[in-house]
């Protein structure tokens, strides 16, 4: 990046960047954790969280305490960092911003949709929903019976809109269906994400490309592990795989015939950067897959910061803050349940 590039992202988004590296810095450290692991109580947590960044967030709560109740305030905390970026943000960065929330706004449909299924109330639903994923018409979901339902009613008027309608079928919402809808508004969304960062170009292309490309290939990982067993043919698989990512297209291809984790794992092992990954799982140890895998987002996002001058600082913070978020329920719950000899087993640290 030039020098009159730079002064050019300074002029417009240095500022900022600035706040958010001030809020990486809020993040709890290693011995923040090992605090909280001593522990014997909801209310020691929450004792202990008044004195971090969460202070304003969780002071004022009244007990009886619930992991959830400590949850929610932490979320607030997230919620409101992005609300203040957002507001402040000239473009591109504006849309950069929003683009990392269409990620949560997927994840509520397939929720409201989901819960509908199963004949929860609607309310009880959007209490569950991601703050930062929430739209207008989320409470119209309810009423979609089937796939053009759902586009119709309610996401022709969502970002998301051109996602679902490249692949749209009047099939009615079952089980298989809602999660085939999740991993394709997925796909779509991730092929849209690296095309926007790639028109961005510059360290923000970089930073980001590989950020989305471990993003896709993990999707593309778990589309594979939770689809053993099922009516999901290898051909199906694939059209569920993002369109770029380390394994993309042999390793993809080296999945979708994968029956078995061992398959899986030999197929994801064929590339350097996932092999020190997978060698730090025992034979057939996939329980333990989810926290390596976010132990290994956690440390790319952290070297995020290491440069200056690019977006993906922002989509960093957030997930590093979502990890955090991960981290105190884990241990809220283990001190709740009487289980504290567990905790270390769930903590992703990152620092």
């Amino acid at each position: 990046m030039s020098t009159a590039e730079m002064c050019l992202f300074n002029v417009k988004d240095g500022f900022l960047e600035g706040v958010v590296r001030g809020y990486k810095l809020g993040l709890l450290t290693a011995a923040d954790y090992n605090n909280l692991s001593q522990c014997e109580n909801l209310e020691d947590i929450k004792l202990y969280l008044t004195g971090t960044d969460y202070a304003q967030y969780v002071s004022n709560e009244a007990g009886p305490l619930h992991t959830t109740t400590l949850v929610e305030c932490c979320t607030r905390k997230l919620v409101d960092d992005w609300e203040y970026l957002r507001q402040n943000a000239s473009e591109p960065l504006g849309t950069f911003l929003d683009y990392c929330t269409f990620g949560h706004m997927i994840d509520n449909i397939v929720l409201i949709v989901t819960g509908t299924l199963h004949e929860r109330d609607v309310q009880e639903l959007l209490d569950k929903c991601n703050p930062l994923g929430v739209f207008d018409a989320i409470a119209t979901l309810a009423v979609a019976q089937n796939m053009r339902d759902l586009y119709r009613l309610v996401l022709v008027d969502t970002p998301l809109a051109p996602y679902f309608s490249e692949h749209l079928t009047s099939e009615d919402l079952d089980e298989m269906n809602i999660e085939v809808l999740r991993n394709t508004l997925y796909k779509a969304y991730l092929d849209d994400f690296a095309g926007l960062c790639g028109r961005l170009g510059g360290a923000t292309h970089q930073v980001m490309g590989d950020l989305l490309a471990f993003e896709a290939d993990r999707r593309a990982l778990n589309i594979t592990l939770n689809s053993i067993g099922t009516e999901l043919t290898r051909d199906d698989r694939r059209r569920l795989y993002a369109n770029f990512g380390l394994l993309y297209p042999n390793g993809q291809n080296e999945l979708a015939l994968a029956e078995d984790f061992d398959q899986i794992r030999a197929a994801m092992e064929k590339c350097p950067p996932y092999q020190a990954i997978f060698s730090k799982l025992g034979a057939g140890e996939s329980v333990m897959l989810d926290k390596v895998l976010y132990e290994e987002e956690a440390k790319r996002a952290m070297q995020t910061f290491e440069q200056q001058f690019h977006y993906g600082v922002f989509y960093s913070y957030m997930r590093l803050r979502e990890q955090e978020i991960r981290n105190i329920m884990w241990i809220a719950e283990c001190v709740a349940q009487g289980q504290k000899g567990r905790i270390n087993d769930g903590i992703v640290p990152l620092f």
